[in-house]
């Protein structure tokens, strides 16, 4: 999320933050989540663009039908399934971020057998809101993801 704040030139903390705590009522209310961080948010006095991007990832969640109407919004629902798949894929081959190449990322990613839980559909429809094409977004990530271990 910083990366894309960087690359947007958007409020980097906000965006960091918003990647940080977006999931987190998840252990403890996974299925409502993330209706109870939402209250949070607002009792604990977050900005609005916070909470609209932590509503907008559950897009199709729970009941959630809330559209991405930021960048912000956008980036945290192309980016947050997403980096599932980095998981998932790194499990299978053990090398850095920034060793992935994009082309095996996005292989996977049409693969429907790999990950499946990974909502591909969720993912495609952060890249649309956001204005970036599906390739560029898995070649970003792998770019942002590089410096970590």
């Amino acid at each position: 999320m910083e990366g894309y704040a960087a690359h947007l030139h958007e409020d980097a903390p906000l965006w960091y933050l918003t990647g940080l705590l977006h999931d987190i009522d998840f252990q403890e209310h996974p299925d409502t989540h993330p209706a109870p961080s939402l209250q949070w948010f607002k009792d604990w006095g977050y900005p609005d663009t916070l909470i609209h991007a932590v509503e907008a990832h559950a897009y199709g969640y729970h009941g959630f039908t809330t559209l991405p109407q930021t960048k912000l919004a956008a980036a945290l629902v192309a980016t947050d399934e997403l980096t599932g798949l980095f998981y998932a894929y790194r499990k299978m081959n053990p090398v850095r971020y920034g060793e992935m190449k994009a082309a095996s990322i996005k292989k996977k990613f049409k693969d429907p057998g790999f990950a499946a839980k990974i909502d591909r559909g969720t993912i495609e429809l952060g890249c649309q809101h956001l204005g970036i094409p599906l390739d560029e977004h898995i070649a970003n990530l792998v770019r942002y993801l590089a410096p970590l271990p």
